[in-house]
């Protein structure tokens, strides 16, 4: 993934499969997984990288709709799974990322040959978030929204309900930062929480995120998660 010329199509891979997720939810099906940056893929290992990257929110439109993946996508989504497990060293956020991905195949698994759903993986420790800044804390959430789900009960949500003030903080900060990523997924999380203050104008504050970076397809990504929760649409 780190040879040269390999990053740049990654990142274009990854962009067409954010933009086919933010397709999905305004349109109400589901795009293609491949993107056509795909194509040309000598090592076979593009794809599935790029699946990794993208996360559990490959699936966000088939949780959110109540719609069922086809065997096609959930191999290729298994694959990215299989390909990249954590390491020994792997920091936390990665580990939780993977769970993820792990849980939301497991939710689909029936659908896969010789499958079955089976239990949750185990929850990651998260013990690394109680002492967090509320800086640190936005940031690992950001990196962190696929688990920005209607009804999530991990530890990772349970820290965000905790702190919806430092999360509210944190939004603000990175607005005026210009970090539309962090901002997106934190706007995300802030959509989910109670507690957030009125004063903050997260509407708005989202709209603003998606003018000024929404021409990136995985702030558009959590832009358009966070209205279709705000609309009330839930797994």
């Amino acid at each position: 993934m780190e040879q040269s010329g390999t990053s740049p199509l990654l990142l274009g891979t990854v962009q067409d499969l954010a933009a086919g997720v933010v397709s999905a939810l305004r349109g109400g099906g589901h795009a293609p997984s491949a993107g056509p940056t795909a194509v040309g893929d000598g090592g076979g290992q593009l794809l599935p990288a790029a699946v990794r990257v993208t996360g559990a929110d490959l699936l966000l439109p088939h949780v959110l709709l109540r719609t069922r993946p086809d065997e096609a996508e959930l191999t290729l989504f298994r694959a990215a799974v299989d390909a990249f497990p954590p390491r020994a060293d792997t920091a936390p956020a990665i580990r939780w990322s993977h769970w993820a991905m792990t849980r939301a195949l497991h939710r689909y698994a029936s659908s896969l040959p010789g499958r079955s759903g089976g239990g949750t993986p185990p929850e990651p420790d998260a013990s690394w978030l109680d002492d967090a800044s509320w800086q640190t804390l936005t940031h690992q959430l950001a990196v962190l929204a696929p688990l920005a789900l209607p009804g999530e009960d991990c530890a990772v949500a349970r820290a965000a309900r905790r702190r919806p003030v430092d999360v509210a903080r944190g939004f603000v900060r990175a607005v005026r930062r210009r970090d539309w990523r962090q901002a997106a997924g934190a706007g995300r999380w802030l959509t989910l929480l109670d507690g957030v203050p009125p004063t903050l104008g997260l509407e708005a504050g989202l709209n603003f995120v998606d003018l000024m970076g929404g021409t990136d397809p995985r702030v558009g990504l959590q832009v358009q998660a966070a209205r279709s929760l705000r609309t009330g649409v839930s797994a």
